[in-house]
């Protein structure tokens, strides 16, 4: 999905340091960032305290004007600036709760069972890295590869919530993931070269 002009202006204004700017962007992706936050705990079975996500949600907004809103002026305008919010947001929100996950303000932190715990430990670097190109990359999967991939890279989902929504045995979304990871490996080296 492409950027909208409503959004392109709004990111405009923002970048611009437009009057009232930055409280219309809050404004507009706020329910998408407490959407993030919450999918991500739930995703972790971590609970959140109204307190923790007040912080988490003046995070991701901090990182956003952090270094005069470098991150944003890093977008591309090659996805929907919704997309792009929500991976800098898990990225920011899974970073922190993974920090702190043995702080006593996270009341309760379980692995499930049946996802090896260093997949939930896993540097987020190596998650999403760059939006476009895994996008451009997924394009080169087929269809089902790249569906697995999306729903756990970009949509930050489980192995057991993955195997739910595709109706794949739990255990073959590792090896589905590796897979797909080597083709999109091979298809960014053959790009490069």
């Amino acid at each position: 999905m492409a950027l909208s002009e409503l959004d392109r202006k709004l990111l405009d204004r923002c970048l611009d340091r437009k009057p009232r700017s930055w409280e219309d962007f809050v404004d507009r992706f706020m329910g998408l960032v407490i959407h993030v936050i919450n999918h991500s705990s739930q995703a972790r079975s971590i609970r959140l305290s109204a307190e923790d996500r007040e912080d988490l949600c003046a995070e991701v907004f901090m990182t956003l004007v952090k270094n005069d809103f470098a991150v944003l002026r890093r977008f591309h305008g090659q996805s929907s600036l919704a997309t792009y919010l929500t991976v800098i947001a898990r990225r920011v929100v899974v970073k922190d709760l993974l920090e702190h996950k043995s702080a006593a303000k996270l009341h309760s932190v379980t692995v499930p069972p049946s996802e090896p715990v260093d997949s939930a430990a896993e540097d987020l670097e190596d998650r999403v890295s760059d939006l476009e190109e895994v996008e451009r990359l997924l394009d080169d999967l087929d269809g089902f590869e790249a569906q697995v991939v999306r729903l756990y890279h970009i949509e930050g989902k489980s192995y057991r919530e993955i195997s739910t929504a595709t109706g794949m045995p739990e255990n073959s979304v590792g090896p589905t993931l590796s897979r797909a990871r080597e083709k999109m490996r091979r298809g960014s080296a053959d790009s490069q070269a």
